[in-house]
């Protein structure tokens, strides 16, 4: 496989978000899905809806999200459309809760090393093309949480969420935490889930990250580390794999005081698995060239 585009800002701007998705060259036809985290009641590091607004209204995009499989203030409709009101997301977009009725859809995953199956919100079908916007950070459970994360547990439903936690040994949200998959085989499983979505949209989907608001957990956390490292930028890639990888390579060489703080968190987690097992399932690569912009 060749070397992956990664391109690389340093600008830290709403504006730089778009910019990062033109310099990929691709045009997202169609109804256009945009993935977000939308951000869990009581959390100070996600990434507001004014800041994605201009990349939004440029590929004329809908937010989309799915409910969580956790307690919280996302894991039913009724409470995740409260949180999306509150964080103001409803002021500038359509938002679509993709799951928030009907029967999930089922994305087959033939070469699945951990999970031949992924359970996605009945809505997705109703979009024609995918941006995915990550922000790129720690994560108590995955070791960090970056593009593959986002098209895995965020595209996945709510029980979809569960069948990846627990290894796909079951198909509900409930008792998720009891029948959680060995560490590994959860990781592997978020990369054969990934895998799914990306053959879905095949060259229908495209990728910006944001390496900013650096804390060891995720925006899903309501009770969350502040950031323990600087901002660093925004990468745009067409490869998911490489994306994760080279925001990945841009922390580990930082001589910022905080990184070794950040990295424990990934590694204790073997975080980085994720990246090795969607690169092993042939989807992307960790062979990149980064092209600073």
């Amino acid at each position: 496989m060749e070397k992956a585009k990664v391109y690389f800002t340093r600008e830290l701007t709403p504006e730089a978000v778009v910019k990062m998705f033109d310099v990929l060259g691709r045009k997202l036809p169609g109804k256009v899905a945009v993935k977000v985290h939308s951000g869990e009641k009581g959390n100070q590091n996600f990434l507001h809806p004014e800041f994605m607004r201009p990349a939004v209204e440029h590929v004329k995009g809908t937010i989309v999200e799915c409910n969580t499989a956790y307690d919280g203030e996302r894991n039913s409709t009724e409470k995740h459309k409260k949180i999306i009101v509150k964080h103001g997301w409803t002021r500038y977009f359509d938002v679509d809760l993709m799951d928030a009725e009907g029967e999930d859809d089922v994305l087959e995953i033939p070469d699945g090393r951990v999970i031949k199956h992924n359970y996605v919100g009945s809505h997705l079908k109703n979009y024609d093309s995918m941006l995915v916007l990550s922000h790129f950070k720690g994560h108590p459970m995955g070791g960090y949480g970056g593009a593959l994360k986002q098209l895995s547990i965020g595209v996945a439903s709510s029980n979809g969420k569960a069948y990846i936690h627990s290894g796909g040994k079951q198909r509900t949200q409930v008792g998720v935490w009891e029948n959680h998959a060995e560490q590994d085989d959860f990781l592997r499983a978020m990369a054969d889930a990934a895998s799914s979505v990306v053959r879905y949209f095949g060259d229908r989907i495209a990728y910006v990250t944001m390496v900013c608001n650096l804390s060891v957990d995720c925006d899903c956390c309501a009770v969350a580390e502040d950031p323990c490292m600087k901002d660093i930028g925004i990468l745009s890639s067409l490869d998911p794999v490489a994306l994760d990888r080279a925001c990945m390579d841009l922390i580990e060489k930082s001589d910022d005081p905080g990184r070794d703080h950040f990295l424990e968190r990934v590694n204790s987690r073997h975080g980085t698995l994720t990246i090795d097992a969607a690169a092993e399932l042939g989807y992307g690569t960790k062979e990149y060239e980064l092209i600073e912009v």
